[in-house]
């Protein structure tokens, strides 16, 4: 990377937030999913919008790439730097610039995390979408992945919150996208952005919309001697109409290590665990409760534990909130995926799990937001033993593969990023593939933003996937391909 571009950047963001030393670098050199690794030439981190504006117009003006990332928690490679560009660090980021809880809109930064939001609008609100790594993950990084969390099947995903964007475009250009209200007129390019992992441009102002925090909750965790009876139950809890906040599902392996972990008193000789969190008005809330204890008794659970008070109903979520964190527990290394299927399936696809458990010969733990059936196994390895790391990821891909043959997706909440990219031709044709295309070199036609993520194999924004085809309106002279 040139001096000269460097010396620019330490003009925009001072000499300190420059880094180039490589052992300050070998701290970015990966996001969450620690399986690959690219250690940047350089990373910045800009203290303010302006500066995030500055630095990006440096960038376009040098055609130097670059990748924006946040606390670097995603699971998916979205973050991994490139070996020739910049990577912009967000993290100093963390203004919440405006609350309006009568409007219920609170206006932040994309450096401030998941749960600061919430308890900046609380106790009277709070923010739904809540991934296990909330603690931790930043609001931009869950606008670039669209992430869910626990609470998504009933409450939706960060798509359903956020209302308005201030974007900093791939030549430096700030435009902005929506505002307080809902549902403005014309094309949803707010929609666009959210999910687009980071290869649209960079948001340095995100409107989000919050919730009245309800007025009750009822928790429970039921234990079951078969994902198909636990499955079962999901299934009944819903065609009953029963919306819960929250309905999670862990097998015995996540069970052991989330209870070393956190001794939140779940049995170790159960197959799954299911928790099941009701939440609103508090009449309707016991009613519904009753229903939901008698479904678990019907599919023969062998256990049903009801959190007696708040402290119980904590000490629940704290185990299922830890799984990830506690693999380490119980295997050396893990591979996490993420994928989504219906919810019918969930029997079929975890045996289909089993299967392929057995015939890899490695262990996968599985937990999932079994509401709206996002899957995450975590495929167990020893990564000493040679080959073995190759193998747990082949494992993984072989998930993905049976989750679209189910009627699912290859993601869930986590994102494409440059883990998956290679299966998305499992889900889309050259046709469509195209048209992703052809939405991102709108945005970005130099391909400077994140490149190498999402997109199956790289391309300039000349190039669409399947055999060139003239459209009438170019026969006509209308419009012309770019």
């Amino acid at each position: 990377m040139k001096d000269r571009f460097l010396e620019e950047l330490r003009r925009i963001c001072g000499r300190a937030n420059v880094l180039t030393n490589p052992h300050q670098l070998e701290t970015y050199a990966s996001d969450g999913l620690l399986h690959y690794r690219v250690r940047p030439p350089a990373a910045v981190l800009p203290g303010t919008a302006d500066e995030v504006r500055r630095i990006v117009r440096a960038c376009f003006l040098e055609s130097v790439p670059w990748v924006a990332r946040g606390s670097g928690t995603g699971l998916s490679g979205g973050a991994l730097p490139i070996e020739d560009g910049l990577l912009i660090v967000l993290s100093r980021l963390r203004h919440i610039l405006e609350i309006d809880l009568p409007n219920q809109r609170i206006v932040v930064e994309p450096g401030v995390t998941n749960l600061e939001i919430s308890a900046a609008v609380g106790p009277t609100h709070f923010y739904p979408p809540d991934p296990s790594s909330q603690v931790v993950c930043s609001i931009g990084g869950n606008v670039a992945e669209n992430s869910g969390g626990a609470h998504c099947f009933k409450y939706g995903f960060t798509t359903n919150y956020v209302t308005g964007l201030e974007i900093v475009l791939a030549d430096g250009e700030v435009v902005t996208l929506g505002g307080k209200e809902l549902d403005l007129p014309g094309y949803d390019l707010l929609g666009a952005f959210v999910g687009s992992e980071g290869t649209l441009g960079i948001a340095t102002r995100i409107t989000l919309r919050v919730a009245p925090v309800p007025e009750s909750w009822r928790t429970l965790v039921a234990y079951f001697d078969s994902a198909d009876r636990a499955g079962q139950t999901v299934s009944d809890i819903v065609a009953a109409g029963i919306v819960p906040g929250a309905m999670e599902m862990m097998d015995r392996l996540a069970i052991r290590a989330c209870e070393e972990a956190t001794h939140a008193g779940y049995p170790l000789d159960t197959a799954v665990a299911l928790i099941v969190e009701l939440d609103g008005p508090a009449p309707e809330c016991d009613e519904r409760f009753d229903q939901v204890v008698a479904l678990c008794r019907r599919n023969e659970a062998t256990g049903v534990r009801v959190a007696a008070d708040e402290a119980e109903r904590q000490l629940i979520w704290k185990a299922r909130k830890a799984a990830f964190a506690s693999m380490g527990r119980v295997s050396k290394s893990y591979y996490v995926q993420d994928s989504v299927i219906p919810r019918t399936r969930l029997p079929d696809v975890l045996r289909r799990i089993d299967e392929l458990s057995e015939s890899y010969g490695l262990s996968v733990a599985n937990v999932f937001h079994a509401g709206d059936g996002n899957l995450h196994p975590l495929v167990c390895y020893d990564p000493t033993v040679p080959g073995e790391a190759e193998k747990a990821e082949r494992l993984a891909g072989e998930i993905l593969e049976a989750s679209v043959d189910a009627g699912g997706s290859i993601t869930g909440e986590h994102g494409v990023g440059f883990d998956k990219k290679r299966y998305m031709p499992l889900m889309f044709g050259d046709d469509d593939l195209g048209a992703f295309q052809r939405l991102r070199c709108a945005f970005d036609p130099q391909q400077l933003v994140n490149p190498g993520k999402v997109m199956p194999t790289p391309r300039l924004c000349g190039e669409v996937p399947g055999p060139y085809r003239e459209h009438p309106i170019e026969r006509a002279g209308l419009a012309e391909r770019f």
